[in-house]
């Protein structure tokens, strides 16, 4: 009977075992599914906080790019220039001049921000994709205006449009006008 008992206790030893291995495995299997799915949440919710980051920086650059002594109705500018040029859409492309997203910057634009930069000694330089990204399309936006001095809307928009000497070219004036127009409404 003892040698019955022995082989009953060890019967049941190893079905507990067994038990205790299953269980540590289904537990071992949910953790990982729970870590999985706490990894893609945080994954979501830090694309939400980059996108929020991205409009932040582009609200404190839509701030900071009206440093130039510019009427109280002029603090809608750059939001009539994108209007104008993309209606107001960060993935406008136009293939015709390779001119891209907000601001429709082209790859000559984004040449002569990076020169401007070099020249000033900043370490900082964009590559034709942030063309793409609101923030540093703004970003280029400012350095530019800035450099070339532009100080009135008139003097931003038909320079934007045309370049450093745009207001000696009759086209920018047509530019002008519809930029205008989006201020007035």
């Amino acid at each position: 009977m003892d040698k019955k008992q022995y082989t009953y206790d060890q019967l049941t030893l190893f079905l507990m075992v067994i038990s205790f291995a299953g269980l540590a495995l289904a537990v071992s299997i949910r953790y990982e599914n729970d870590m999985e799915r706490f990894q893609k949440e945080l994954d979501y919710k830090q694309h939400q906080i980059d996108s929020l980051s991205s409009e932040i920086d582009t609200l404190l650059w839509n701030l900071e790019i009206w440093d130039y002594n510019m009427s109280k109705n002029s603090s809608h500018l750059l939001s009539a220039i994108m209007l104008v040029e993309s209606s107001n859409n960060d993935l406008a492309y136009n293939p015709s001049e390779d001119a891209v997203g907000c601001l429709q910057i082209r790859k000559c634009m984004v040449d002569d921000v990076n020169r401007i930069l070099r020249r000033q000694g900043e370490p900082i330089r964009f590559a034709y994709d942030d063309r793409w990204i609101r923030y540093k399309s703004i970003q280029m936006f400012d350095i530019y205006c800035k450099h070339y001095r532009l100080s009135s809307p008139e003097e931003i928009a038909r320079c934007w449009n045309g370049g450093p000497r745009g207001m000696q070219n009759e086209v920018t004036a047509r530019y002008w006008k519809k930029v205008q127009k989006n201020l007035d409404s």
